[in-house]
């Protein structure tokens, strides 16, 4: 068992001692709680934050992701920002920020915030305060685990399904006695904290993995497999030297044509299971095909039979984030009735460097630095790549025998490193349920 494995059990076992009596807490969701506790309806304990903004501007405002107020720096306070926030909401540090909009289409985003700071909120998130007989963080993980329980999503109402005070209101709390408060949320920052150091490290054991990928991606096709060859300078600062029998060509050269899609509309999906569509940019994936990432377009699309996707086609984005622009792949398992967009260019490579190989090098560190080196954009969320640019990406090039080495030996090892990726995804998944059970 790895030390991470054993810290995960040392959690596990560190749990509450059973109380003697229990009562029926009459909520399904809440099931039974201990017998000296209370079951006590919202409103007996919070109530409607109904103090507003008279206009001051403010350098402290927050705003909800993912459980945690996040404060914005003033210098990020312009924009789509208003120039007054007359009406935002003064909170001050205790106070239960909820998220009360869209229940009906997000089911995966937690809602429930605490502020540690005094500032100001839009007032289109929820605002509660609480009396003294309830700890602010005792009150925050109770609310914040009815999340995960998906207890809000029951509850709302308005055509989005929205939350109000109305709903907290008579919403059913489960409050211990005040000192048994402090000791749950003791135990709970022990706890959580442990659990969270030790996801931080399975990340960084994650990111490790993805270097040292890199690394063997981009030493495989710019100097090849045997560390005894001769090697010679490829005049080109990002690639360096490589082996002296191999070549640099434009990627020009290596094309039979480069295709680029259709700006097909996005339609209502009419459940057919010859539906036509198109796929988005997320369908390629770090080298990977992603089949059930596309959206439903009319079959009154032009030409889009001429650009209907095979198996075997090769992809690649001209638009995406800076990270991501360039991405490529192999088409794999692509469904009946597929075409690609605009923002997506298909390559038909000639004899002299096959798909895989390709493939191989556009995804190499000395790849990304000429996508990179020529993505442009106003901003770093959607970055291009021109077809001229793209036709003078330099490629290295061996003789096709090494090529077919070098895609086994990295397909090899994509196995392994797969093997591994997804056990260290696993024990992610494992402490964010142990961190939920909690």
């Amino acid at each position: 068992m790895s030390p991470s494995s054993n810290s995960t059990s040392s959690i596990q076992n560190s749990a509450f001692k059973r109380h003697a009596r229990y009562q029926d807490s009459e909520v399904d969701w809440l099931g039974e709680v201990p017998e000296h506790w209370d079951v006590l309806p919202g409103r007996v304990t919070l109530s409607l934050n109904k103090q507003k903004n008279a206009g001051n501007v403010e350098d402290t405002v927050p705003s909800l992701s993912y459980g945690r107020l996040v404060v914005k720096p003033p210098e990020k306070l312009t924009g789509l920002v208003p120039e007054s926030f007359e009406g935002y909401q003064i909170i001050n540090p205790g106070d239960i920020i909820i998220r009360p909009t869209d229940l009906q289409n997000d089911w995966t985003s937690l809602r429930v915030g605490l502020a540690k700071h005094r500032g100001i909120i839009t007032s289109a998130y929820l605002g509660l305060k609480h009396d003294s007989k309830v700890s602010s963080e005792y009150l925050y993980y109770l609310l914040h685990s009815y999340d995960p329980l998906k207890v809000y999503y029951g509850m709302g109402s308005g055509l989005r399904q929205n939350l109000d005070w109305r709903d907290f209101k008579y919403l059913p709390l489960a409050i211990p006695p005040k000192p048994e408060q402090d000791r749950i949320v003791d135990f709970l920052d022990q706890k959580t904290s442990e659990i969270d150091a030790l996801n931080v490290k399975k990340e960084r054991q994650i990111q490790l993995l993805d270097e040292q990928k890199a690394i063997r991606i981009n030493r495989a096709v710019t100097r090849g497999l045997d560390p005894t060859v001769k090697l010679k300078p490829s005049g080109i600062e990002w690639i360096g030297d490589i082996p002296e029998h191999w070549e640099v060509l434009k990627l020009r050269r290596l094309l039979v044509n480069i295709e680029q899609g259709n700006s097909p509309t996005a339609v209502q999906d009419n459940g057919e299971v010859d539906q036509w569509k198109v796929v988005t940019l997320s369908s390629v994936s770090k080298g990977a095909f992603k089949n059930d990432a596309f959206k439903p377009i009319s079959s009154n699309v032009a030409n889009k039979a001429t650009n209907t996707l095979v198996d075997g086609d090769f992809l690649l984005p001209r638009a995406n984030t800076r990270s991501l622009v360039g991405d490529t792949c192999i088409v794999q398992n692509v469904r009946i009735h597929t075409t690609f967009s605009d923002l997506v260019y298909r390559f038909t490579p000639n004899k002299r460097a096959s798909k895989s190989y390709l493939l191989c090098y556009l995804l190499s560190k000395a790849a990304r630095s000429q996508i990179e080196r020529d993505a442009r954009g106003s901003n770093e969320t959607m970055c291009k790549v021109s077809h001229g640019h793209i036709k003078e990406w330099d490629i290295t090039i061996p003789p096709p025998e090494e090529q077919t080495q070098i895609v086994a030996h990295l397909g090899n090892y994509q196995g392994k490193y797969e093997t591994t990726l997804s056990s260290f995804q696993k024990h992610i998944g494992s402490l964010k349920t142990l961190r939920s059970t909690l």
